[in-house]
Parts: structure tokens; sequence; C-alpha cells
């Protein structure tokens, strides 16, 4: 990174109409600052249109392995005295993999899917894998922009209900991705996430506006990056109980002491059998979560 400090290089920022009071060291530049505008004024897909729709159903003999999609008493009562709740972003919150998609618009897809596939498996290192990914296309920040402006968030059947709820029952939301603050704060301004509860990775460009790579200083560029978070998170806030929700290896990573309380692994996208077997609670509807509240 050292030769692309001597660029001068810069982080750009996604915006979002919510003060940023996050808890990590950020990186500020006043030399560019880009404005999501249009995506706040496109509607988010949210409907049986999306990919959720379109994943392939379980077989019974998946189902059979997987005796933890109903909560024992002990997670339930965690998760309803929860004070704060960590969702991942991309086949989470969201139906798409980020990266895939960015990757996709630049006529990269295929091969980059294939490295995320690995990396959400846990069978390559994060950094290895995001690093790898980056390099196949090398976004430029006016591709981003582009990409922003025709291809705006696609949330999870429910998820912003469950959001609104979890609120509503005094719990804080964070959303904690190995994706892109700038594919990542438009959906938070959707969810009324504000900025301040984002970790999440940051892109660099030169001046000239090429790809230059991404912040190693990110917790979330790195494995282990999602439990460092999380427990930065309990530590500064005090929080008592702590849930994560997500699908991949990284989610699974933060329940550990001193971090989440809880793993829900979140099946309605991809089912990642080797993480969905350890979660402490398996779901595949949102609505599940929200009725669980009531």
């Amino acid at each position: 990174m050292e030769g692309l400090i001597s660029s001068r290089t810069i982080p750009i920022r996604g915006y979002g109409t919510q003060g940023n009071t996050a808890l990590f060291p950020t990186h500020t530049s006043n030399r560019r600052r880009v404005f999501y505008g249009p995506i706040k004024m496109m509607a988010p897909t949210n409907s049986s249109n999306s990919k959720a729709g379109s994943v392939k159903p379980l077989t019974a003999s998946s189902l059979g392995r997987l005796d933890n999609t109903l909560p024992s008493k002990e997670v339930l009562d965690l998760w309803q005295k929860a004070d704060a709740v960590c969702f991942d972003v991309d086949s989470t919150v969201c139906v798409d993999e980020g990266i895939d998609e960015l990757a996709e618009f630049c006529g990269a897809g295929k091969a980059v899917a294939e490295w995320t596939a690995r990396a959400m498996g846990g069978s390559v290192p994060f950094e290895e894998a995001l690093a790898a990914r980056l390099d196949l296309f090398k976004p430029s920040l006016s591709t981003i922009q582009d990409f922003l402006e025709k291809r705006p968030p696609r949330l999870s059947p429910g998820i912003n209900e469950l959001v609104q709820k979890l609120k509503e029952s005094g719990k804080t939301v964070y959303l904690i991705s190995g994706g892109f603050r700038q594919m990542i704060n438009p959906v938070a301004s959707i969810l009324g996430v504000p900025t301040g509860n984002i970790f999440a990775n940051q892109l660099l460009f030169h001046n000239s506006g090429e790809f230059a790579g991404f912040d190693v200083n990110e917790p979330t560029s790195r494995s282990g990056g999602k439990p460092a978070a999380v427990e930065l998170i309990r530590k500064v806030r005090g929080y008592k109980t702590v849930v994560m929700i997500g699908d991949g290896a990284t989610d699974r990573e933060a329940r550990k002491p001193g971090c989440a309380d809880l793993f829900i692994c979140y099946g309605g996208v991809q089912l990642r059998e080797p993480v969905a077997e350890k979660a402490d609670w398996l779901v595949f509807n949102f609505k599940d979560l929200i009725n669980s509240l009531e």
C-alpha cells in the first residue's frame, strides 16, 4: 500500500442521511465526495421477482441433516433479550452478493462468483479472496457510480419489517459486511440504520478515478474482521447480549466469547450447509424472527 499512498489515493464514501459516528477510525478526505442521490429515489426490489425467489429448493436429505431450524428455549431467550443485532449484508439483508453483481456489471461475473463461493464457504482466507476478486475487474470510480445508479439495492423479503421491529423493541441494528461502503450506505439509508452503525470495506481510487485497491486497515477486509467489529461494538457500547445474523463462514466466526452470544444463519438466499449446521438457529424466512419477538 505504500505505493498507493504516494500516489495520493483517496477513499470515496457513499452518502447517507445519518451522521457518521463510526466506532472504528476512518480515513477522511475533502478532495472528493460522491453523493448517490439517485439510489435513494429508486425503490428497492423486495418481491417475488428477487433472486430469493429463484434459489433452488432444499432437498429432504439436506433438511434432514439440519436439526437447528427450531430454536431451543435458551436460543429464543437470547434472541428476545438481545441489546444489539448485527446483520451481514450480502445474501442476508440483500438478495445479491454485491461484489458478484458489480463484477457481472464489469464483465467478470463468473470468475468472481467462483471466488466468492470459496470465500463464503471458508476454504480460503477472506483477504486473499477479496484481493483476488477485485484484481479480476478493477472497478473505476465512474463504474461504481454507474453501477449504483443503474442497480439499486434488492432487499431480502421481510428484512425491512424485521429491522423496524427490532428498533421498536429497543434493539440497536448494525450492518457488518465484507462488502463495500459505497454499496451498503444506500441499503442502510433505506432501512434507517445510521452510517455510524456500518462496518464494511472501503474501495480506494487514484485522483484519476482509476481503481487503486481497498483499505487494508478496515477490520472487515481480513479474516476475523467481523468478530473484531462485534467485539468492539460490545466493548464501546456495553451491550450485554449481541446477536449475529448472516449466511457465511465469516458471520459464523463472530460467535465466540466476547463477541456474539448467538449466531442465526439465514438460508433464505444461499444455504451453505457447513455454516448452517453450526448455527444456533437456522431460519429461511425473516418472518420467523419477527414472530418470535411478539
